[in-house]
């Protein structure tokens, strides 16, 4: 992979977020791939179970604004950066670690957020 490519999943990953289209939502991904909302979590295996677990508590559309950047490309492993906001306020800091397949699926996400102090 190369950044624009991660570049290119990051930026569709933020659009499928706001349309919440459980189609959209199951391109991004392997059919086996894993996605763990935290690093210690047991992951969600397969894309069945990822777009399931995305639209079980959907954040509402017009309720938050997030950007990630590509921070690490090593063959077809990444890390992103970014930073998402809510309208109520809320502000986290985000760091996603990536893993792709050939044909440019993500099969490994895990996330890392920390909401910034009031």
């Amino acid at each position: 992979m190369t950044r624009e490519q991660v570049q290119r999943w990051l930026d569709a990953y933020v659009d499928v977020w706001r349309s919440n289209d459980a189609a959209a939502i199951g391109e991004l991904f392997a059919e086996d791939a894993e996605y763990r909302y935290h690093p210690y979590d047991d992951a969600q295996r397969g894309r069945e179970a990822i777009v399931a677990g995305w639209l079980e508590d959907p954040d509402e559309p017009g309720s938050w604004e997030a950007r990630y950047e590509a921070l690490v490309v090593e063959g077809d492993r990444a890390v992103a950066t970014g930073e998402t906001r809510y309208s109520n306020g809320r502000v986290f800091s985000n760091a996603f670690v990536l893993a792709f397949d050939g044909d440019g699926r993500c099969r490994e996400f895990t996330e890392w957020y920390m909401e910034h102090p009031t």
